[in-house]
C-alpha cells in the first residue's frame, strides 16, 4: 500500500471532517463542497486521517508540503549524531602513568559525547583476582563522574572483565558545544585586540 495520502479527486467517500488552511475547523462537508472550496482557494484537498468517520481531510497546497517536508527530513538526518561505542583495554596492575594516559582517552571520549566499554584484561594467575580489576573499574569510574556514568556494571566475560561508561552529554550536544567553543576562538577579544593594535600602531 501507498504511503502517499489520497488528494482530490481519489477520495471518494460522500462526506468529510474539513480542516481549513491554517488548522480551522470548517465542520463536516458532503466531497463536492470540500472539492470546490479546495478549487476555489488553488489548494488541494489532502486526507489527513483516512481511519476517521467522517475521514479527516486538509486545505493545502501539497506540493509544497510535501517540499517542505522532505527539507525537514533531510536537515533532521544531517543533525542526526550517532553514539559510537569506543574501547579501552587495561591491565590489572596497570602503573600510574598508563593509567592516567588511559583515563585521558576516557575522558576525551566521553566529551565528545561517545560511550566507552572498559575492558580489563587478565593473565595467568590474574584471573584469580577479580577484584583487582572490579576495583579499577570502580575508580576509573569515580575519576570520571562529572563526565560519565556507569551505563553497564563491571561483569566477567571468559578472561575479561568489562564495563560499559556512557556520557552526560548526549553527541549532539557535544558537537553543538565543540562548534560553539570554535566560534568563541574565532572571535575572542584577545585576538580581536591584536588586530586593533597593528591597525592603530604608528607606520615606522
Amino acid at each position: 500500500m501507498s504511503a502517499e495520502p489520497r488528494i482530490n479527486d481519489r477520495i471518494r467517500v460522500p462526506e468529510v471532517r474539513l480542516v481549513g488552511p491554517n488548522g480551522e475547523q470548517v465542520g463536516i462537508v458532503s466531497i463536492g463542497d470540500a472539492l470546490k472550496l479546495a478549487q476555489e482557494a488553488d489548494l488541494d484537498l489532502v486526507e489527513v486521517a483516512a481511519t476517521a468517520r467522517p475521514p479527516v481531510c486538509k486545505l493545502m497546497d501539497y506540493g509544497k508540503f510535501k517540499y517542505e517536508s522532505a527539507m525537514k527530513a533531510r536537515e533532521a538526518r544531517r543533525n542526526q549524531a550517532y553514539t559510537i561505542i569506543k574501547e579501552i583495554k587495561l591491565r590489572p596492575k596497570i602503573d600510574p602513568h598508563d593509567y592516567e594516559t588511559k583515563k585521558g582517552h576516557v575522558v576525551r571520549f566521553l566529551k565528545a559525547g561517545d560511550k566507552v566499554k572498559v575492558t580489563i584484561m587478565f593473565r595467568g594467575r590474574e584471573q584469580s583476582r577479580p577484584e583487582l580489576g572490579f576495583r579499577l573499574l570502580q575508580r576509573l569510574a569515580e575519576d570520571v563522574t562529572e563526565l560519565g556514568f556507569v551505563e553497564s556494571q563491571p561483569k566477567q566475560d571468559g578472561r575479561n572483565m568489562i564495563m560499559v561508561i556512557g556520557p552526560h552529554k548526549k553527541k549532539a550536544e557535544a558537537k553543538a558545544e565543540r562548534a560553539a567553543a570554535k566560534a568563541r576562538r574565532e572571535d575572542s577579544p584577545e585576538d580581536q585586540a591584536h588586530v586593533d593594535d597593528e591597525v592603530a600602531a604608528p607606520q615606522e
